[in-house]
């Protein structure tokens, strides 16, 4: 347990990037989850507005620190080329 001051501000703070890195993240996932369900149906259309929607999301959380920069990278490039293969 924090015993100085300085470890109780440390634990606060950690709790509240904690929050907000965990609703980044999920709000990412979301994002992606739609990418992958119009790919699964098959709709290039749908997948193309749901990419073009996940892609910002995925490099704003990657600016903000709750993704890496290569991670969200790699993963809007290769949802970008299963939606390029779709129908192709």
């Amino acid at each position: 347990m924090a015993n100085t001051p300085s470890a109780k501000k440390a634990v606060r703070k950690i709790a509240r990037r904690t929050a907000i890195n965990k609703s980044r993240r999920s709000r990412v996932r979301t994002y992606v989850r739609k990418v992958e369900e119009a790919l699964a149906s098959g709709d290039k259309g749908a997948a193309e507005n749901a990419l073009r929607a996940a892609e910002p999301e995925l490099m704003r959380a990657a600016t903000k620190g709750a993704l890496h920069k290569n991670a969200a990278s790699r993963k809007v490039s290769r949802l970008a080329r299963r939606v390029k293969m779709l129908n192709a």
